[in-house]
């Protein structure tokens, strides 16, 4: 079966200007970084074409099927320990970021490494290379953005034939909309609303029959997730007081982590730690995340608000964004957001709100339902 993206010219052309125009507001002289497989070539072709009208300078780097372990397989420990001296010049550098995810097989963005052990000693090599990302992202001097290309790989983790696949990804992106730029301008116009409201709350309380989870986000930041960062997008977050989240939710929608199924997460949350957790299906992947340092504790609190994305595709760039839920994501915070919490895992779980969920702020019922009342 095919594995490429059939005669989708005018939609890739309408992609590439709004990643790199929008998104990434490339201009003269930036020099952009873009991270992809070789499955996404239509749309690289497009984008570097823009990058180069925009007057920015494209760089490339891309992945080969089937060497996704052999780094781990293979690699002596000085190897894996060797920090690429290149790669740490584009993130102190580089003015942008595109990564284009284009897996060659199911579960490919959520592998679970083939050596555990030598992956801890190859990440360990590279936490100053992210401590710099996280950096840059976080002050704005690097502009970032994540997208999909659709791939059977990306069909077959959503359970849907390519044809259905490339329709939900270019759906959730607008690139239907005769201009999806204006589509955008007017989520981030809406949010705003949101975003404004929010910061200036202490106490929240996210309500529903599958969570009864506070926390506090006095003086933090909520940001306006409009498509910049993130394509597509839809949502409003932050990151919660490390020590004031207390309460116990039940995740109600499946993901995939580590390469493997998660399904029906619920946790017990004391003080800002995870202190109790079960699955449906999974709970062995939930014991080796929260084996790890800084895992347990929660970098980020969420609003998905886009309402073109209804069902789950198993990848969390879209299931994140779905109109009527929430999401928390244990691990790494966001900077940008105030987040103090460090750690290599940043795992975002996500719950229905549409029946019965209800978001509090200093006491007042601002969503039921899935929707916003203010």
């Amino acid at each position: 079966m095919s594995t490429q993206v059939r005669d989708n010219t005018v939609i890739l052309q309408k992609y590439a200007k709004l990643l790199v125009n929008y998104c990434l507001a490339v201009k003269a002289n930036d020099k952009v970084y873009i991270n992809s497989s070789y499955l996404a070539e239509p749309l690289l072709k497009e984008v570097v074409k823009e990058t180069y009208i925009a007057g920015g300078i494209p760089i490339l780097n891309i992945e080969i099927n089937g060497l996704g372990n052999a780094m781990l397989d293979y690699a002596s420990d000085e190897a894996l320990s060797w920090v690429n001296p290149m790669k740490k010049h584009i993130m102190e550098n580089f003015d942008c970021y595109l990564n284009i995810r284009a897996p060659f097989a199911k579960g490919d963005d959520e592998a679970e490494p083939s050596n555990p052990e030598k992956y801890k000693l190859a990440q360990k090599a590279q936490q100053e290379i992210n401590r710099i990302y996280f950096d840059r992202i976080g002050n704005g001097s690097m502009r970032r953005c994540l997208c999909q290309y659709p791939t059977q790989a990306g069909a077959d983790d959503a359970e849907m034939t390519l044809e259905e696949y490339e329709q939900f990804v270019f759906q959730s992106c607008y690139l239907y909309d005769e201009n999806p730029v204006e589509k955008w301008l007017e989520v981030r116009k809406k949010q705003q609303v949101y975003v404004d409201y929010l910061n200036k709350a202490d106490k929240i309380h996210y309500k529903g029959p599958n969570i009864d989870i506070t926390f506090s986000v006095k003086d933090r930041v909520w940001m306006n997730s409009d498509g910049r960062a993130n394509m597509p997008s839809g949502e409003v977050f932050s990151a919660p007081i490390e020590d004031t989240v207390n309460g116990k939710a039940y995740f109600s929608y499946d993901t995939i982590y580590m390469g493997k199924d998660v399904k029906g997460v619920t946790l017990e949350v004391k003080d800002g730690q995870v202190v109790s957790w079960d699955a449906e299906l999974g709970k062995d992947v939930l014991d080796k995340v929260f084996a790890i340092e800084g895992a347990r504790y929660w970098g980020e609190v969420a609003i998905g608000t886009n309402y073109n994305i209804q069902r789950t595709t198993r990848n969390i760039l879209f299931d994140e964004k779905i109109g009527g839920s929430i999401h928390m994501a244990v691990g790494q915070s966001y900077k940008q957001c105030g987040g103090k919490n460090e750690s290599t895992v940043h795992w975002d779980m996500i719950t229905d709100m549409k029946n019965g969920g209800e978001i509090w702020a200093d006491g007042e019922k601002i969503y039921e339902n899935g929707m916003f009342l203010i």
